[in-house]
């Protein structure tokens, strides 16, 4: 058997030849928030702003489903793969992994599309709609929605795509589609003023083609031909994918969660300030998008990370599975450090570019971005470590830290802080729950590279 590059070259060339695009298709994927946020915000205002931030929990729910499915897929395929090397009948697991992911991204994608459809008016209300940001968010969501199985299959096959050796192909697919998605929202929205229906009409047209694109080139992988008998779930390849794919999948859904009560304590705490429900909606709603730009730098590196470390681990080359964590932690550090200058520095100039506000607008946007994401040069370790235990297929470890952030300490230091600081507790949960999230995640990755495998003497025995 031929040996595989992943096993081989060197690890700063493959973390760059499987980070970047994995970055670019994660910038490419957290454009479809912004540029949505940038049109609506200069169009329509503090209301359309907030309107997208109470239909946010499903665009969550939509990526929790594809990372659930996609890394679960991509990691069991590479694994399968690294053992292959050694035991040739492992290699001919790898394609029902990614038959069966397929066949569970599309099937989730749709039955969610059914229940939005279904369900939406309690579902925005349950998100934490004001009365007068509902008119707004009622066709955004209902258009939107029609996306979901497309959004799903475009971000969860981009993984399969990566895991199969091609990453600059998963980029593509997410590149044609935010680049059709900007083209149409100026258009919709700034052309024919269609407003908050034609944002999500443009949106909508993307997640097509993108979703479109990652189903072609699924066909045509580089490692392996699937046919129907792999598509057909399985429960031996049904639930592994599940089981490594709950880290990432929890960590969406924990944001989800968080999301829901936050806007609900927004909306409560926001009517006791100066402040009112609808503006501290709109600039958390703003900030966090800003903050998953950020977030799609250190995402795109710990998606790069999986599929050197998932088969360098198969193989048991474990001193190159250090080795490449180590590179990515380091890659992560200075851009988290970038990101907390610029959220410090000049977060009204960020703020303005989604339209005008009043001055309690600014005053609450500015201060949310300086305290709220304070501790942003710690967040660069939790996605990164809870990907590297999952890549490395101990899933109790990845869903472990994916919940620490997010459920764990955030959830509830939102719901203590502000009864005896108001809103601005909401805004101190951020660091304190970012600081112990860090914490965490460097005490367990201390604690799994102490073990005999990972030391260089023990690896040239192994190998």
């Amino acid at each position: 058997m031929n040996p595989n590059p992943l096993g081989e070259k060197k690890i700063h060339r493959l973390l760059a030849e499987f980070a970047v695009p994995s970055i670019i298709a994660m910038l490419v994927s957290s454009l479809y928030n912004i540029v949505d946020q940038f049109f609506i915000g200069q169009s329509i205002g503090e209301l359309g702003n907030a309107a997208t931030n109470i239909s946010f929990p499903l665009s969550i729910s939509c990526i929790a489903i594809a990372l659930l499915f996609g890394i679960g897929g991509a990691s069991s395929f590479n694994i399968a793969l690294g053992k292959g090397q050694s035991v040739p009948e492992q290699a001919k697991k790898a394609p029902y992994f990614i038959g069966n992911a397929i066949t569970m991204l599309l099937s989730c994608g749709v039955m969610l599309c059914f229940i939005t459809q279904l369900f939406l008016g309690p579902l925005l209300a349950f998100f934490g709609s004001p009365d007068n940001v509902l008119p707004y968010a009622e066709p955004y969501t209902r258009i939107v929605s029609f996306g979901f199985p497309f959004l799903i299959l475009a971000t969860g096959g981009g993984h399969l795509i990566r895991a199969d050796g091609r990453p600059k192909f998963a980029m593509a697919c997410n590149l044609a589609g935010a680049v059709i998605n900007t083209i149409l929202d100026a258009l919709f929205v700034f052309g024919f003023h269609w407003g908050m229906s034609g944002a999500a009409a443009a949106t909508v047209i993307g997640q097509v083609i993108s979703g479109g694109m990652a189903f072609y080139m699924l066909f045509h992988a580089k490692n392996i031909s699937l046919h129907t008998a792999h598509f057909l779930p399985r429960r031996e390849y049904a639930g592994r994918i599940v089981s490594l794919g709950a880290a990432p999948c929890s960590n969406q859904l924990a944001m989800m969660v968080v999301q829901i009560v936050m806007n609900k304590s927004l909306k409560y705490y926001g009517s006791l300030s100066v402040y009112g429900e609808a503006i501290p909606i709109a600039c958390a709603g703003i900030i966090t998008k800003v903050n998953q730009v950020f977030l799609a730098f250190i995402i795109g590196i710990s998606q790069g990370l999986q599929p050197i470390v998932s088969f360098n681990y198969g193989a048991a080359k474990y001193y190159r599975v250090k080795k490449a964590y180590l590179l990515a932690a380091g890659c992560g550090c200075f851009l988290s450090l970038t990101a907390f200058s610029l959220f410090q520095l000049i977060p009204e100039k960020i703020i303005s570019l989604f339209g005008d506000g009043s001055k309690e607008y600014y005053a609450f946007a500015a201060n949310y971005f300086r305290i709220f994401l304070f501790f942003t040069f710690l967040n660069f370790l939790q996605p990164i470590t809870s990907n590297f235990f999952t890549a490395i297929g101990k899933p109790k470890g990845g869903v472990f830290l994916s919940l620490t952030r997010q459920i764990i300490f955030l959830l509830p230091l939102i719901l203590l802080l502000p009864i005896f600081m108001g809103i601005d507790g909401i805004m101190y949960a951020g660091p304190a729950a970012d600081f112990m999230a860090g914490v965490t995640a460097i005490t367990m990755v201390l604690h799994e590279f102490r073990k005999p495998v990972y030391q260089p003497k023990i690896e040239r025995t192994v190998n």
